[in-house]
């Protein structure tokens, strides 16, 4: 049987999706957690994703030029020609572009730091059957920035209590997980994470605070137009679940 929280998601995919910007090139979405950007051997059993849902939506073909991960929430474009999707892919590539997301971790982090760490690419035994095995570890660096921490009286692991920080995160390269991954290389895992986080906390934000989802979001992308040059900032507003933990910490974004 659907959990409640499942069944909200499911009914908020049913929506149309929140458009952020949309002009004759570029459209960018603010992507619901819990969907796919496009159809994946991973996940057989999915019938929803972005790039479907954008084209019943706007009744045009749509070029997808960035991946979010399934349960992350935030801003996600797509081009509205294959022109424009190559010459957005290069951007994504290059200095140009400049990537903000927010994420609930363990612990009180330092107020700000750098990860560089570099890191080995995980293959999917399905998806990646092609790729190279032995690659070698990747350059992966991570700028983060404490915006504020909150303390709860309950001993979630050896601790009498339990500490959280939220951090403005801004990835300077673009492995795959690397958030994720880094953020668990620090010891200061996201809350939410099955794969790279911590069990314990997962279920103690499931079952004292009833947060079911990854506390990390894409809250913004800076970039230039690939066609008119104009510096474009995209923002994304967090999304209800992680809305209500900001509200339950009495923490804001500025």
């Amino acid at each position: 049987m659907n959990s409640v929280h499942e069944v909200e998601i499911v009914a908020d995919l049913e929506k149309s999706l929140e458009i952020l910007y949309q002009d004759e090139f570029l459209v960018a979405i603010n992507k619901p957690a819990g969907l796919l950007v496009h159809r994946s051997e991973i996940d057989r059993h999915e019938t929803r994703f972005a790039v479907q849902l954008l084209r019943n939506q706007l009744g045009q073909k749509v070029f997808p030029v960035h991946r979010l991960d399934k349960p992350t929430a935030g801003v996600l474009v797509f081009a509205l020609t294959s022109e424009v999707a190559r010459n957005m892919m290069a951007i994504f590539m290059s200095a140009e572009l400049e990537k903000t997301y927010h994420a609930v971790v363990r612990g009180f982090s330092l107020e700000n730091g750098v990860i560089d760490h570099p890191l080995i690419e995980e293959l999917d035994k399905m998806t990646d059957r092609r790729a190279q095995q032995d690659k070698a570890a990747q350059s992966a660096i991570t700028h983060y920035q404490r915006l504020a921490t909150v303390e709860l009286p309950f001993a979630v692991g050896r601790y009498p209590s339990s500490r959280y920080s939220l951090l403005k995160l801004s990835p300077k390269t673009g492995r795959k997980h690397q958030l994720r991954r880094h953020l668990k290389h620090i010891f200061h895992p996201i809350i939410g994470d099955t794969t790279h986080g911590d069990g314990k906390q997962n279920d103690f934000f499931r079952q004292k605070l009833e947060c079911r989802q990854l506390l990390l979001a894409a809250t913004q992308l800076n970039f230039p137009h690939p066609v008119t040059g104009e510096m474009l900032k995209i923002h994304a507003p967090l999304d209800a679940g992680f809305q209500q933990i900001m509200e339950r910490f009495a923490w804001r974004i500025e």
